[in-house]
C-alpha cells in the first residue's frame, strides 16, 4: 500500500500499491474523508484540498489550509459549497504547477463549477445541505456528499489534465 505524507503531518494510506491492490479510489477517498472529519475535525473545503493534494501528490503550504478554515458554505452562511471552493483552490494550485496559463486555469475552474452544478444540482450549500447548520445537527452531515464531491473533482482534474497533455 502506498503511503503519502498528509498535510496535517499524518501519513495517509491510500491503498494504492505497485501491484494495484483492489481497494478502489472511491473507498480510499471515503476512508481519508472519514479520518479527516472524525479524527481532525476539519471542514469540507480543507478536506477537499488535502485529499486532492494527496491524490495528485502536490505539496500544499499550511497557509493554504488556513485560508480555507471559513470556507464551509462561507463560514456556515450556506453560500457556495466548501467542496467547490476547496476544489477550485486546488485546481488553481495544481494547474499552475503544471505550467498552465491564467486563462486556462480560469476556464478549468468555470468548467468545473458548471459540471459540479449539473452533477449535484447546485453550487450552494443552501441547496446541498438544506437543513443548514445548527447545534442539533449530527456531526459531519456532509460526509457522503464530501466523498462523492472529491471523487467527482478527482475524475474532473484527471480529465482536464489529459486534455492539456494532447
Amino acid at each position: 500500500m502506498a503511503q503519502r505524507a498528509g498535510i496535517l503531518g499524518v501519513t495517509a494510506d491510500w491503498g494504492i500499491g505497485e501491484q494495484g491492490e483492489d481497494i478502489s479510489m472511491k473507498e480510499c477517498i471515503k476512508n481519508r474523508v472519514h479520518e479527516l472529519y472524525w479524527n481532525d475535525n476539519i471542514n469540507c473545503a480543507r478536506t477537499a484540498i488535502i485529499c486532492l493534494s494527496e491524490l495528485f501528490e502536490t505539496a500544499i503550504e499550511p497557509q493554504i489550509i488556513w485560508s480555507a478554515v471559513g470556507l464551509h458554505g462561507a463560514g456556515g452562511y450556506r453560500a457556495q459549497c466548501g467542496l467547490v471552493e476547496g476544489t477550485l483552490m486546488f485546481i488553481g494550485i495544481y494547474l499552475h504547477e503544471l505550467g498552465k496559463t491564467e486563462n486556462e486555469i480560469v476556464s478549468a475552474c468555470y468548467s468545473f463549477a458548471s459540471a459540479y452544478e449539473k452533477a449535484f444540482g447546485s453550487l450552494r450549500c443552501f441547496e446541498l445541505r438544506p437543513t443548514g447548520f445548527s447545534e442539533n445537527d449530527p456531526p459531519h452531515m456532509c460526509e457522503n456528499l464530501t466523498c462523492d464531491g472529491i471523487e467527482f473533482a478527482y475524475q474532473y482534474i484527471l480529465q482536464v489534465t489529459k486534455q492539456y497533455s494532447r
